[in-house]
């Protein structure tokens, strides 16, 4: 296919949902976590879950950085926003993430703070160029995806010299949350969900390949499909891990052949492994503390580290009272499910994350999927 309306022709759709239909054993349930919150907006905004049979059931899972980035490492970026002579620029979903005690960076720009939205680590550069007598701290966050352009602003700024620039790094690995989903006791804690299957992350795939889902699959015995974001690429990759299920495989399928390939982008990956290094523990909301799950910044570039430069220590800190962000990112629970749903927590005044962001569960679900789910619950 060729152009967009193509990959959202409802024709076609309905095709594949027969396919599926007739594919799928009734005797049986199917339950495949979508691991993208790319994903989860393209189930919900194209109705893609009235069209399966309901025995094959679409779980959420923990794919937003913002949604799954602990209030403990939040709160850290507040203190830095709070210093004097400091800078602090992020991109806009993170702003309105509510921090300890409800307070965003958007709070605190409003207190004062010099917090500022960027579009990316070299707009960040740039102020840092801009404002020569003032601290430039760029508050890095995403998956795999987001990664190399941090690394060519840490890199610039060696270039340069940029004494002002900093980076406080907070890059999260997808492979590393997905086995712990199935086997962490800490999120046992929260719930568990049996799982059958996954729809893997498409763009962090651009970056990194499928290869290294191929161990997961194989240790876990758990299928995976790398999925695009299109509603036919969702339920062609539906229908790609019910075929993978039926005949007892347990593979890593590539459904999205035009942008991904086995090995990534090379260039990109050798990219990250000069400026960053893996941590030994990263706390992820929802996961808890997951082993090798997230990036720092090497030695060699310590000089842009923000969190050695101001002495920066992490403290892990609750959730709203009352808010199930943690549960959603298992999938464990839907947004439905919590009492602050579409009434205290909305997206015009969120209480977690995931009604912040706009690859979050809640987000979408009140955009696209609240009605039709009280609909059919009346």
């Amino acid at each position: 296919m060729k152009y967009i309306d193509e990959f959202r022709d409802g024709a076609t759709a309905r095709g594949v949902a027969r396919q599926i239909a007739l594919e799928a054993n009734p005797d049986r349930a199917y339950r495949l976590m979508e691991f993208c919150g790319g994903h989860t907006h393209a189930i919900y905004r194209y109705g893609v879950q009235d069209l399966l049979p309901n025995h094959v059931n679409m779980i959420h899972g923990p794919g937003c950085p913002v949604c799954v980035l602990p209030i403990g490492r939040l709160d850290m970026a507040l203190r830095l926003a709070d210093r004097d002579g400091i800078t602090l620029c992020t991109y806009g979903d993170m702003m309105r993430v509510p921090g300890s005690g409800g307070r965003s960076l958007l709070q605190a720009k409003s207190e004062g703070a010099d917090v500022r939205m960027v579009y990316s680590a070299a707009d960040a550069l740039k102020l840092a160029h801009q404002f020569s007598d003032r601290q430039v701290v760029f508050f890095a966050i995403g998956f795999e995806t987001t990664t190399p352009p941090t690394a060519v602003a840490i890199q610039t700024a060696l270039a340069e010299g940029l004494e002002n620039f900093t980076v406080f790094c907070n890059h999260v690995l997808t492979p590393s949350a997905i086995a712990n989903i199935l086997e962490s006791p800490d999120v046992r804690e929260i719930g568990t969900v049996p799982i059958d299957g996954f729809l893997g992350p498409a763009h962090v795939s651009v970056v990194i390949g499928y290869q290294p889902y191929e161990f997961f699959a194989r240790e876990y015995r758990k299928p995976v499909v790398i999925s695009g974001f299109e509603p036919l690429d969702v339920m062609q990759s539906i229908l790609m891990l019910i075929r993978q299920l039926n005949s007892g495989r347990a593979e890593v399928e590539n459904q999205y052949i035009r942008a991904v390939s086995r090995d990534g982008n090379l260039k990109a990956k050798t990219l990250v492994a000069e400026v960053f290094e893996l941590r030994r523990q990263f706390e992820w909301r929802g996961l808890g503390v997951v082993p090798y799950s997230a990036l720092r910044i090497k030695q060699r570039y310590a000089r842009f580290d923000a969190e050695a430069r101001f002495n920066l220590s992490y403290t892990p800190a609750k959730e709203h009272n009352g808010c199930e962000c943690g549960a959603i990112l298992r999938g464990v629970l839907q947004p439905i499910d919590c009492k602050l749903f579409a009434t205290a927590c909305t997206p015009e005044n969120p209480m977690g994350s995931c009604m912040v962001s706009s690859e979050g569960a809640c987000a979408a679900h009140y955009s696209y999927g609240r009605y039709q789910a009280e609909a059919g619950t009346a």
